[in-house]
């Protein structure tokens, strides 16, 4: 068994040793990673206590008195529009979507013709 030829100084490590010194190692690095993991705990209890302790934000000031600003609409429609091979529905997605995208209101856009592209 060449695994458990061992040699320190010279001798022969019996494996009653080996396995002893094997236990003892894993021991070792299981402790430390406790009391790494105790410090890591109490130094988040220690964050959590004083950001709770912590002055409240002060209330923001009362804004002055602002306007909205007023769009002019457009009055009503704007004139016909022809759909070629598209629903109503998907139509109506379709403005929406381009008024969205142009960040107008959709009476200010006209439309003359929607045609799905095959």
């Amino acid at each position: 068994m060449l695994f458990l030829d061992v040699q320190a100084s010279g001798s022969m490590l019996p494996f009653g040793d080996t396995v002893l010194t094997a236990i003892l190692g894993y021991a070792v690095v299981f402790l430390g990673l406790l009391m790494l993991m105790a410090i890591v705990y109490i130094m988040g209890a220690i964050f959590k206590a004083k950001a709770s302790k912590a002055a409240p934000a002060p209330a923001p000031a009362p804004a002055a008195d602002v306007k909205p600003i007023e769009r002019a609409v457009a009055p009503g429609a704007a004139g016909e529009l022809k759909l070629y091979d598209v629903p109503d529905k998907e139509a109506a997605m379709i403005m929406a979507i381009v008024a969205d995208q142009m960040g107008k209101p959709l009476n200010e856009l006209r439309f003359k013709s929607i045609k799905e592209v095959k």
